[in-house]
């Protein structure tokens, strides 16, 4: 690549966030590449393309791999290797943030294997990378001779103490009511993905309006890079990766068009509509003989086949208004939906709609069970984790299970999203949460019932959910030319498929909490979405009433099974006392209860997490560890348990981890000499605290003063009651004097 080295434009976006773009400096044997720059974050962005298809390849075989380095936060990857290892699930989220932007923007025709590869090579903590890795795919392609509509570009929308702001700081996000990454080219949004609390449909269009005005300068910033290092964007390589046959191209479509047109039309389910066309290309075939069938190009014919089905079916939804299984275009497939399916999980639920359901179950567990979150630039705990699976039985097909996929991350990820902005406090929750939904069955939008069935399921198991979550994917179908178009509600896959729009848009009664949207048409208008958004509302609704007929709040209590958690917030300064020397104390509570204890400490406040399989045990261990926490106050009776006995007393525990002395003339009335059999370690007794120690703050008790004090003789004349008096003021003096020497000895004991 002959580009002078060090070729650079910048530009500013204000608020001091500089952008930075470069090439002709590193990774230069690549068909394109740059290094995109804000702050201390640095994106190496490469593109390689193989000179020729593949034999038999008849789609695009685009990779786009984004990986994060330790290095780049100066940091040693943890584990045996010590080295980056496979993705994690936060950098296969970044990968599909690029490639569903990418994708569409390379031509139909182009078979070539595509490999894009972003690495964070520098961080810097408070700025995102997932804002820019976008911009830097797209400035490395269109740098490069690929073929490719773009330039196109990404970034951040949101709205922070009620203004919109572009690629904000990582800190300035706590603060945010809205939070999207948003794509696309000059002329168009083509992809949208994000979170918000709740917000109204004219919010999100005011949204994705203002990021675009960004993405445009982007756009022409890539142009001008190019003209700085080439004079202008190079031309295209030149490639032919399909050998056509226009003659059976219009064959099929004369003799095969009005049939498919007539089984789209017929209503029928997904089985029987597969079964359908198969057997209108099989009728096609007996034309044939076996010996031409082997001269067939029967990869061509498959071809012009998919085509014909797909101009048939848009055709007779722009034609007629009607759907494949029948409906209109604004209706919602049937849907059943079941809670507490499961007896052994803590909250379960089925959600059926049409040919797609999700078994979803909920698991409650403590802090020990949180995600450890690991990379360079993802770390922590997560309390709330959703797991979503698609076997391949769901759509009737057999292969291989080899883990989550890079699909199943990313349907997860949205359903995660519009779930947890609905989840209470940790006052209300303080459970690790794990949700798997399970797919059961699949014809289009699986990651909407997963939304729909994993808030049943939290509301069955007692979570106290803000409110109600349901979710719907829209579709669009657009004539060649855009003069027409249909938005379609609750799409079925083929819908999803053979159409021009996939909006997922999860919401509560009050507003929009997550969305997904891709778009793979040029000239998107913003009445299509929001049309799109209104009719999404609409759907939206009508699911959350069906979902309410079945559960409409959440359970009064967890389940009898579900663990019980109760979080106690201490002052940090008896967090040594509830551990104790080597972890003593608190693995003794743990043992003795049999709960699971952990302690945290934020915000300058302790917190106790305490999980119990019942509430007696509960009870035992919030007891002993509110006791740690307490301070003794004078003039209060307490339950002691003799630790340990001496010459002059003993020392009692009265709160645990908290002993003072029972001195011997405070035992009882009459004087002891001894200590001999009077108390044994171990004893329960009562006592009062009657006085703490100025000085060295150590307890003195009493167990005399809650004993009937002996009466006087009745008899007793003036000399013996002051022969009396005198005896009992020498004890008290001989008793205050072994006191003091016996508090020294136990001082120097202590």
């Amino acid at each position: 690549m002959t580009v002078n080295i060090g070729t650079t434009k910048i530009w500013d976006f204000g608020n001091g966030k500089e952008i930075s773009i470069e090439t002709g400096k590193l990774a230069k044997q690549a068909d394109g590449s740059v290094v995109v720059r804000q702050g201390n974050t640095m994106i190496l962005a490469t593109v390689v393309s193989s000179p020729e298809a593949k034999e038999g390849v008849d789609f695009l075989p685009l990779s786009v791999d984004y990986q994060e380095k330790f290095a780049s936060v100066g940091r040693i990857p943890g584990g045996f290797l010590k080295r980056e290892a496979r993705l994690s699930d936060y950098e296969i989220l970044i990968c599909r943030l690029v490639d569903r932007a990418a994708r569409p923007l390379f031509p139909e025709d182009y078979h070539a294997d595509v490999q894009v590869q972003l690495s964070l090579i520098s961080s810097d903590e408070n700025i995102l990378p997932d804002a820019l890795v976008g911009l830097a795919a797209s400035a490395a392609i269109t740098l490069s001779d690929i073929p490719f509509n773009g330039p196109m570009s990404e970034c951040r929308v949101a709205r922070i103490d009620g203004k919109l702001v572009i690629n904000p700081y990582k800190d300035e996000l706590e603060r945010a009511d809205l939070d999207f990454i948003v794509a696309g080219t000059e002329k168009d949004i083509n992809m949208v993905e994000g979170e918000s609390n709740e917000i109204s449909e004219e919010d999100f269009i005011e949204a994705i309006r203002f990021a675009h005005d960004f993405i445009k300068k982007q756009c022409a910033a890539q142009l001008e890079l190019c003209d700085a290092a080439f004079g202008g964007r190079k031309a295209p390589r030149e490639y032919n990766h399909e050998n056509n046959d226009e003659e059976l191209k219009n064959k099929i479509h004369k003799e095969c068009y009005d049939k498919v047109y007539a089984v789209a039309k017929s209503g029928g389910n997904k089985n029987e509509r597969k079964e359908a066309f198969a057997a209108v290309l099989d009728e096609f075939l007996t034309q044939y003989s076996e010996e031409e069938l082997e001269s067939l190009n029967m990869g061509l014919v498959k071809k012009y086949y998919h085509e014909v089905e797909y101009h048939a079916m848009r055709d007779m939804i722009l034609n007629d208004s009607q759907r494949l299984d029948g409906r209109k275009l604004d209706q919602v497939r049937p849907i059943w939906t079941e809670v507490d399916y499961l007896p052994a999980a803590h909250g379960s639920a089925v959600f059926t709609r049409g040919e797609t359901q999700s078994l979803t179950s909920v698991t409650l567990g403590s802090k020990l069970d949180e995600q450890m979150l690991d990379s360079p630039m993802n770390t922590g705990y997560n309390k709330f984790i959703l797991h979503y699976n698609f076997p391949a039985f769901s759509t009737g097909e057999v292969r291989p299970n080899r883990g989550p996929g890079r699909r199943e991350i990313g349907h997860g990820n949205l359903a995660m999203r519009g779930l947890r902005k609905m989840l209470p406090g940790m006052e209300e929750n303080p459970y690790t949460i794990r949700v798997v939904s399970d797919i059961l069955e699949s014809n289009g939008s699986s990651s909407m019932a997963t939304v729909c069935a994993g808030s049943l399921a939290l509301m069955d198991a007692g979570i106290k959910m803000r409110n109600a979550v349901s979710g719907i994917a829209m579709g669009l179908i657009t004539s060649p030319d855009n003069s027409k178009y249909k938005i379609l509600s609750d799409i079925l896959g083929d819908e999803d498929h053979l159409g021009d729009m996939d909006f997922k848009v999860v919401g509560t009664k009050n507003g929009i909490v997550a969305c997904q949207m891709d778009i793979k048409i040029d000239g998107l208008k913003w009445e299509m979405v929001e049309e799109a958004l209104l009719q999404a509302k609409a759907g939206r609704l009508h699911i959350l009433g069906e979902m309410n007929k079945t559960l409409d709040a959440p359970r009064p209590d967890y389940k009898p099974h579900a663990p019980r958690i109760q979080t106690l917030l201490v002052d940090t300064e008896f967090i040594g006392a509830i551990i104790g020397p080597g972890g003593k104390i608190i693995q003794g509570i743990q043992k003795d209860t049999g709960t699971n204890i952990s302690i945290e400490e934020k915000d300058n406040k302790g917190y106790v997490e305490i999980a119990a399989t019942n509430g007696e045990a509960m009870e035992k261990a919030v007891a002993i560890i509110k006791g740690i926490v307490s301070v003794p106050e004078v003039g209060e009776v307490y339950n002691g348990k003799v630790k340990s006995v001496v010459d002059f007393g003993a020392f009692v525990e009265i709160l645990p981890g908290k002993e003072g002395l029972l001195h011997i003339s405070e035992i009882s009335w009459n004087r002891i000499e001894k200590m001999d059999g009077v108390l044994e370690v171990g004893e329960e007794i009562k006592v009062k605290l009657i006085e703490v120690d100025k000085k060295t703050g150590k307890y003195r008790l009493s167990r005399k003063v809650l004993l009937p004090r002996p009466e006087k003789p009745a008899n007793g004349g003036p000399d013996s009651n002051n022969n009396d008096r005198r005896r009992n003021d020498r004890n008290d003096r001989n008793d205050r004097n072994d006191r003091r020497k016996d508090d020294q000895t136990a001082e120097n004991k202590s």
